[in-house]
This record gives C-alpha cells, structure tokens and sequence, in this order.
C-alpha cells in the first residue's frame, strides 16, 4: 500500500487525467439509462471509489507537504462522503429495479440522512470550515493566520498589538525598534550562546486551537448565526428535498419550491454573513479563495432546477425536442447535440444525478 500511495503521489497529474478519461468513457457503455443499466453503473461507482481513494492520497501528501500535520480525520469524513456520492446512483438503480420507484426514495432519504450527518461531523471538526464540494474536498488553510472556517480573528502581528489601525502600528512600530535595539545592543558572548541554542520549531497552521461553536456564535452578534445556519441549511437542504418528495410527490411544485427556498435562504445569509463588516473588536468575516469559489459553484448548481421536474417535464423537454428537430439534418452537429439531449434526458431520470448534493 506505501508503494502505491508513492506511486499515486509521483504520478498524480497523470492519474487524475486518466480518471477523468475514464469516467468520461462510462458515460458511453451499452445499457446507460436502460432498464438494465446495473453494470455500467457499477463499474462508473467503482471508477469513482478508486478515484476518491487516490484523490485521498494525494490530499494527505499534498496537507503534509505545505504544514507538516495531515489531517486524518477530516480527511477519513472526506473519502467517505465522497465514497457514498460514487455508490449513490448504483444504489439508486438497484433499488428501483427490486423495489420499485416509490420505495426507492425511503433509501435516497437514508443515504441523504447519512452524508448530512457525515457533512455535519465534517465541519465540527474542522473547526466549522465551509465545506467545499459539499465535503468532498479538504478545506485546508495554508496561512497560520487565516480564519478558519471562513472566520478571521483581529490580526497580530507584533505582540498581539492589531495593526489594523494606527494606534496599533505606531506601538508596533515602537516594539520592532526597541527589539532591535536590544539585538543590537547584545554582546558577541550572549549571540553565540543564543545561537548554540536548539530552535523551537513553529508550531504548523493545522495545530492552532479550533474554533468552537459558543466562540463563532458569540461574534459580531448575529453574524456568527448567520455563517452557521447559512452551512446548516447547505448541507440539509438534500434531506428537506427527498422527504417532500416522499411526501408530495415528483411532479408536485411543494419539493420544488421549498428546496429552492432553502437553497436561497442559505446562500443569502452566508452572503450577509461574509460581507465586511466591522464591529468594535475589529473582526470581520473574510472567505478565502476556495471559499469564493465555493459559494460560486453553490450558486452555479441552482441550474439543476431547470432538469428536476416539475420544471423538466412542463417546460424544458419539450423545448430541447423542438431543438434536437431543428438542427438534426446539420451533419456532426445534428449528432452531437442529439447525443447530448439523449444524456441529459437519460440523466434526468436518476435523483443522483441532478441532485446536487
């Protein structure tokens, strides 16, 4: 196994272009989105599962490399969820070829039920960090000073004196000229000895004290609970959507509507919630680069609601049909876009795989 976690490490660029040929070819297997589409199926979960295993490897070289600390838990919660997102759609199938299409959603809403709980252990010990890719991905800041979890503290950087203002720079700066003058001022005897001495090494980013939820809560009054419930009502939202369906229906506007809801409700208070405010303690809420990129990526996915019926079913297929009719006598583009109305129909049928979760 250590030969094969180097090899992987070595080779990474090289195994993530292969996987992602891959998992790109399955989608062309015989039997994809037929009545028996098992197979195709299992081999596409299990190409996942290994993918999600050397990605895991990669995440815990790469985290040891730039901080010296591998997280392990944090990383076990990532490959599981991403483990059970690659089993999901077999499951799915499975289910719904032995049990039937109206039971099938008693095991999405488990499975849902399984991955919040997995997702909720995830951003407590990772001191309520955003999740990215729905925790797919490892949220690792790589600065001691960044804030965890999408949270900045006042920033010290001489002596715990914030030199955000300019009380604060000014006895910063008085601080450095006397720590110079007192090096300056040293005898050559006292620096040699100083220099004999073993170096204390620097504790890594991931050994700083976590955040608790009591701390976070208590910041900037509300915008604590704004952050919080803005990742409760993310990572929910999956759950909410199944038990409506269970309840009302696929073809009933309620799931729909009140999956959306949460959606939009939870991207706003986490939008107000990382806005620069500023209180008296000089905290604010600063989302790094991954996170941007995450709160875009949350935004980007509510385009599934155009291929989840109702939505699908009343408006949108019958408008890809006339498209696939207009442009089908235009040789190479009349297949292509024929294919891709086959895909998006055929993938439309399977929960897993507009659910965005």
């Amino acid at each position: 196994m250590e030969a094969y976690r180097k090899w992987v490490w070595k080779n990474r660029e090289f195994v993530q272009s292969l996987e992602s040929l891959l998992n790109g070819l399955t989608w062309m297997l015989p039997e994809r989105f037929s009545d028996s589409e098992i197979g195709p199926e299992a081999v596409s979960s299990l190409l996942g599962i290994i993918s999600s295993m050397n990605q895991h490897i990669i995440d815990a070289d790469s985290t040891q490399k730039r901080t010296g600390v591998t997280p392990e838990s944090l990383l076990s919660w990532s490959f599981f969820i991403s483990s059970l997102k690659e089993l999901e759609t077999l499951v799915e199938v499975v289910v719904e070829q032995f049990y039937g299409d109206d039971k099938k959603w008693n095991f999405i809403a488990a499975m849902e039920g399984i991955k919040a709980m997995m997702r909720f252990a995830l951003f407590r010990d990772s001191g309520y960090k955003m999740l990215l890719q729905g925790g797919a991905s490892l949220n690792v800041e790589e600065s001691v000073d960044a804030k965890p979890g999408g949270y900045d503290v006042p920033r010290s950087d001489f002596r715990g004196y914030r030199t955000r203002n300019l009380e604060g720079r000014a006895m910063f700066a008085l601080n450095r000229f006397g720590e110079n003058a007192k090096i300056n001022s040293d005898p050559a005897w006292l620096k040699r000895l100083q220099h004999g001495r073993p170096s204390i090494p620097k504790s890594p980013a991931l050994m700083a004290p976590k955040p608790t939820l009591s701390t976070i809560l208590s910041q900037d009054s509300y915008l604590g609970a704004l952050y919080v419930m803005g990742e409760v009502l993310h990572i929910i939202r999956p759950s909410v959507y199944v038990l409506f369906i269970r309840k009302y229906g696929l073809r009933s506007w309620v799931p729909w509507l009140v999956s959306l809801a949460v959606e939009l409700i939870g991207v706003g208070m986490l939008s107000q919630a990382t806005k620069p405010h500023h209180s008296g303690s000089n905290a604010f809420f600063q989302l790094s680069a991954a996170e941007k990129h995450e709160v875009r990526r949350r935004k980007m996915l509510w385009a599934l609601y155009l291929v989840r019926d109702p939505c699908f079913t009343k408006y949108v297929r019958h408008r890809l049909e006339k498209t696939e009719k207009a442009v089908g006598p235009v040789p190479v583009v009349g297949f292509l876009t024929a294919k891709v109305i086959e895909l998006l129909i055929g993938a439309q049928t399977r929960y897993t795989y507009i659910s965005g979760s």
